[in-house]
């Protein structure tokens, strides 16, 4: 098994989604372990001080109560209070693999050494990841900003032995496991509790999981639109160079070699055309599909910024002697980017519908719904229903999350990002968007049977034959569904 240790170095996207999907256990470095235990040591310092100045969260409450002093002698009770009256989530669990990504991201952000925890604390966290101890987190509760207070709750309840994990494929009591390790419940001291509720790494961690599906749903559906061109009969001439070359976006300019690319060689492709232009599903692939490429870029840019940045309050700077309240933890430059990706994510989806009615419309010499006898048979009539049902429920979720703001904590938290609804949302049009694709496949290699015995080019030719041996060609009606979630999987390992 591989160690990432946790340092100062960044990560991407895909090496934290690489780490959390498994074969990776976490090490804390010399040097982080140096930062944290720094920051902690100062912070016990300040709350030391004969006449200190109140610090926010630290010897105060928290939101509105923010004016009211504690004792110093009930500062970790302050913090196990704030863990246990904040586990307020309610909803779907948070799938298993974005889990490990919290705890990762929300390590890796401790680890910096402005936060003010223990060593201990860190070192446990660390100890739930490679040990598979998962917390029992949900997906509704945070409104993203002040942090993702209720899920990141949920996620600590374990370290004081409280709530519930997964572990073992079973949902467990925290105390259990616990006991199992040998692991003392860690008692939480001054700040602790904000340093783990306050951040973004529920949001970021849905944030990562969704950016890098979504360039590989993006490579897909080059793969799975080239099949269906060349299946529809379609012209190449929208993907010659010069016409990309005269209006230079990236994004553009990489679909249309790509389609150059994997169409090489296609026999299909080459002969004559009697149509002298194709629909706009196939025409102006590189254009929709160049705009959701440039899309994905420029998220993972935003979220590799924020999976590497320290997002709780407040802020301790020991080397410059001041501990800072300010918002570090809002989420709206994350809230934003998703929303954006959904957006992106969801056309590569519609686009890709339109070229599935084609493919079933009976023309270009295609039979229709794709069978050799319509009529008695429906064929492929109802794949494109669902296919539409999916994409419309993907645009309703289009509706940007980050445009809201709900005040909250008696008005101290008068804007918040609603970064949370934003991460779900873009979840759940990502995982559309591949069933949709799916069903594109399904349907384009079904159309390009029907060509033979021209074939198309070493590249489409290969995906198809691979795709062959998970799906069949329908001849006659039959069950549907099963060969619809093998497509899925395929898809899913393309």
């Amino acid at each position: 098994m591989k160690t990432h240790k946790i340092s100062s170095a960044h990560i991407t996207p895909q090496q934290a989604y690489e780490i959390a999907r498994g074969g990776y256990r976490l090490e804390l470095s010399d040097d982080a372990r140096t930062r944290i235990q720094r920051c902690r040591d100062y912070l016990d310092s300040k709350t030391e001080e004969k006449d200190a100045a109140p610090i926010y969260g630290v010897t105060t409450g928290f939101g509105s109560l923010c004016n009211i002093s504690v004792d110093k002698k009930r500062l970790g009770e302050l913090q196990k209070n704030l863990v246990m009256s904040h586990a307020c989530g309610t909803g779907e669990r948070v799938p298993s693999e974005i889990v490990r990504l919290i705890l990762l991201l929300k390590i890796q952000s401790l680890s910096y050494g402005h936060s003010g925890v223990q060593v201990a604390t860190v070192e446990r966290l660390i100890d739930f990841f490679n040990n598979g101890v998962l917390p029992v987190i949900y997906q509704q509760g945070s409104l993203g900003a002040s942090g993702d207070l209720a899920p990141l709750a949920h996620m600590s309840l374990p370290l004081l032995g409280l709530g519930e994990v997964e572990f073992e494929g079973k949902d467990v009591p925290a105390s259990e496991v616990l006991k199992k390790f040998g692991w003392e419940p860690i008692e939480l001291q001054s700040k602790e509790g904000l340093a783990l509720l306050n951040g973004t790494q529920f949001m970021s961690a849905f944030g990562v999981w969704c950016v890098v599906n979504a360039r590989r749903l993006s490579e897909c559906a080059d793969k799975i639109g080239a099949m269906s061109l060349d299946a529809f009969d379609g012209r190449i001439e929208p993907f010659y160079e010069p016409v990309h070359k005269v209006r230079a976006h990236r994004g553009q300019l990489e679909t249309a070699r790509n389609f150059r690319e994997l169409l090489k060689g296609s026999e299909l492709i080459a002969r004559h055309k009697e149509h002298v232009q194709d629909p706009y599903s196939f025409r102006c692939i590189p254009q929709v599909h160049g705009a959701s490429k440039d899309t994905i870029d420029y998220v993972e840019s935003v979220i590799t910024t924020e999976i590497n940045s320290v997002t709780d309050n407040p802020t301790v700077f020991p080397d410059e002697d001041i501990v800072i309240s300010a918002g570090n933890f809002h989420g709206q430059p994350i809230a934003v980017a998703m929303d954006f990706l959904a957006i992106a994510v969801s056309e590569l989806g519609n686009i890709s519908e339109r070229r599935t009615y084609k493919l079933i419309s009976g023309s270009r010499g295609l039979p229709s719904f794709l069978v050799a006898n319509p009529g008695l048979n429906s064929g492929f009539m109802i794949p494109q229903y669902t296919a539409a049902s999916i994409v419309s429920q993907s645009k309703g979720l289009c509706m940007p999350a980050s445009a809201d703001s709900i005040p909250s904590s008696q008005g101290q938290e008068d804007h918040v990002s609603m970064g949370s609804n934003a991460a779900t949302k873009l979840y759940r049009v990502v995982n559309n968007t591949e069933r949709v694709l799916a069903i594109e496949l399904f349907n384009a290699a079904q159309a390009l049977e029907f060509r033979r015995p021209l074939k198309s080019s070493p590249a489409i030719e290969a995906i198809f034959t691979e795709y062959r041996k998970r799906v069949p060609f329908i001849s006659n009606d039959e069950i549907m569904y099963p060969h619809i979630e093998s497509s899925v999987q395929f898809v899913r390992g393309m």
